[in-house]
């Protein structure tokens, strides 16, 4: 046990990979069996990474979830920003052009929509939550835009750790609900070709939640969507930790 123990520990990120992938076999198996496909594979394997987060907090007494258990330090590095953009990237190599093009500029309303109005409704739930600064409302507004946006806005402004926590847990329950609930509306809001699912990725906003949800409603749309979201997700680091938390500042200090 000793011999395999070091030889997963000394392979950390092969480690990884085959533990995620153990996962989200799991987690398809339970989407096939348990809830007949209704909610995508994808959207259970988050729970479970929750839930494995949680547990191996509790055990070690560690920050980082189960990458502090040595074992599976390697998922550390997966999880990390650079393989999760290169993921990213590489999802939009699938895009046709010609279809990016239909969009127009119904795509760029959308990500501009998107992008506001998941803030505000963040801020809202903020401020109904106690929280008067503008620091922490921008950075749980932007948490609601992505929880990619939240923690970047975050550490720009300063903000205090527990609050960059509440805008990534934000955005982790928007993805979740987007991969759940997209299947189950996609027919009554006609999400079965390329332009409308570049629509949606836009007004949705959230990489992994619009990436889940169209794999689980038809896969041929998976790099539209991702297409849009990714510049949802890039448009909300530039315009949060800047004109919105200046537009908060004056709506506070007003």
């Amino acid at each position: 046990m000793s011999t395999i123990t070091h030889a997963l520990t000394a392979n950390g990120l092969l480690t990884a990979f085959a533990f995620v992938g153990v996962v989200m076999w799991a987690s398809h198996a339970i989407s096939k069996y348990l809830t007949f496909g209704r909610i995508h594979g994808s959207a259970i394997g988050i729970l479970i990474g929750l839930a494995l987060a949680l547990w191996a907090g509790l055990v070690t007494g560690g920050q980082k979830g189960v990458a502090d258990l040595p074992v599976l330090a390697g998922v550390g590095l997966m999880g990390g920003a650079m393989l999760r953009d290169f993921a990213i990237v590489a999802t939009a190599f699938e895009v046709d052009v010609a279809h990016v093009r239909r969009a127009g500029a119904i795509g760029a309303v959308a990500i501009g929509l998107g992008t506001l109005l998941p803030f505000l409704v963040g801020v809202v739930a903020a401020y109904a939550f106690g929280y008067r600064d503008a620091v922490s409302l921008t950075t749980i507004g932007a948490g609601a835009i992505t929880y990619i946006v939240g923690p970047v806005t975050g550490a720009a402004l300063g903000a205090s750790s527990a609050v960059m926590a509440l805008s990534i847990a934000t955005g982790v329950l928007k993805a979740i609900l987007v991969m759940i609930g997209t299947p189950l509306v996609a027919d009554t809001i006609g999400l079965n070709n390329p332009r409308s699912a570049m629509v949606f990725g836009g007004l949705m906003g959230t990489v992994s939640g619009v990436s889940g949800g169209l794999a689980a409603t038809d896969r041929r749309l998976v790099p539209y969507g991702s297409l849009t979201a990714t510049f949802h997700t890039g448009v909300g680091c530039l315009v949060a930790p800047s004109i919105f938390y200046l537009a908060m500042r004056a709506f506070i200090h007003g």
